[in-house]
């Protein structure tokens, strides 16, 4: 893939690794996302904004079902990154389902199950901004960053 100075120093903005999953119509995915962002200050509203490219079987599904969860990872899960090259992305993956019926892992640092807001439309992607409905944590692993996924492929 060619790139440029720019996307090059974007790249250090990608921390944490942020895993999303999505269900509709009894269809289930999972996927690694570009960017997940706390969308608030107000510890009374909860809002967590993720970047999902159209392209993606995930995007259908949460546009669908209006829900997703985002799922924190521990430093071992690099299991998990690597579920993006097979068709089921959660075959052998433990999980269940949550409040809002999309997928929970069993296993994470933590986990946010978020209903859609809003949306925005970001040309090849959209920004869904979920309102958190129920947390879960995790594990006591170290949190997974960009930087040490980098280090330890």
């Amino acid at each position: 893939m060619l790139t440029n100075d720019s996307y090059e120093l974007l790249r250090r903005l990608a921390s944490p690794i942020v895993a999303v999953t999505s269900a509709h119509a009894g269809r289930t995915n999972g996927m690694i996302l570009d960017s997940a962002v706390r969308a608030t200050i107000s510890p009374e509203h909860p809002r967590l904004s993720v970047y999902v490219h159209k392209w993606h079987l995930s995007h259908d599904l949460v546009w669908a079902s209006g829900r997703f969860a985002a799922h924190l990872l521990d430093q071992d899960q690099f299991d998990v990154v690597h579920q993006r090259q097979v068709a089921d992305k959660l075959a052998g993956i433990p999980y269940r389902l949550g409040e809002g019926g999309v997928p929970v892992l069993e296993r994470c640092h933590a986990a946010f199950e978020c209903r859609v807001l809003n949306t925005m439309d970001a040309g090849p992607a959209t920004l869904y901004l979920g309102e958190i409905v129920a947390t879960h944590g995790g594990t006591a692993g170290a949190l997974l960053t960009a930087d040490h996924f980098r280090a330890n492929l």
